[in-house]
């Protein structure tokens, strides 16, 4: 699982020109499924989206987690963080996970975060989405489950 993870003031997500989601101070996360994906992937990577610590508190410019700000997240599918561009110039989307396993995932990761924070927004699985945000700072992080599983390099 895959995850760009970007630290907004505001994000919204529109459907035909229509808004369908939104949140203020927080996280705008767009997700993508592997193939070989998991309930357990959805946790870890829950778990460390949530605890990062990558907003002001006090005078550190990064003490403060989601939590400890009251923040909000929008969270947006996007199968494409799988696209293998290794060869030629159109992408391959192989690695991707299957769109009903995929789907099924995300659910469970936007359920995951509800239990978590007052105010969890998101996009429509499959459709054709135009994402708006502001990203703070600009502060964007990359995760990835498979580079969370291995032991850090000293």
């Amino acid at each position: 699982m895959r995850a760009i993870i970007q630290r907004v003031s505001n994000a919204n997500v529109s459907i035909g020109g229509a808004v369908v989601g939104s949140c203020g101070t927080g996280f705008l996360i767009l997700l993508g499924v592997a193939q070989d994906d998991t309930e357990e992937e959805v946790e870890r990577l829950w778990q460390k989206i949530f605890k990062l610590r990558i907003f002001p508190d006090g005078d550190k410019p990064t003490g403060a987690s989601l939590a400890d700000i009251g923040g909000e997240a929008l969270i947006i599918s996007q199968f494409t963080l799988y696209a293998d561009c290794r060869k030629g110039n159109r992408p391959s989307f192989t690695q991707a996970g299957d769109p009903e396993k995929s789907n099924q995932l995300y659910e469970l990761f936007v359920a995951r975060a509800k239990e978590d924070l007052q105010h969890v927004a998101s996009g429509e699985f499959g459709a054709d989405m135009q994402v708006s945000l502001v990203n703070d700072g600009p502060f964007t992080i990359a995760l990835d489950t498979d580079e969370l599983k291995r032991p850090r390099h000293r």
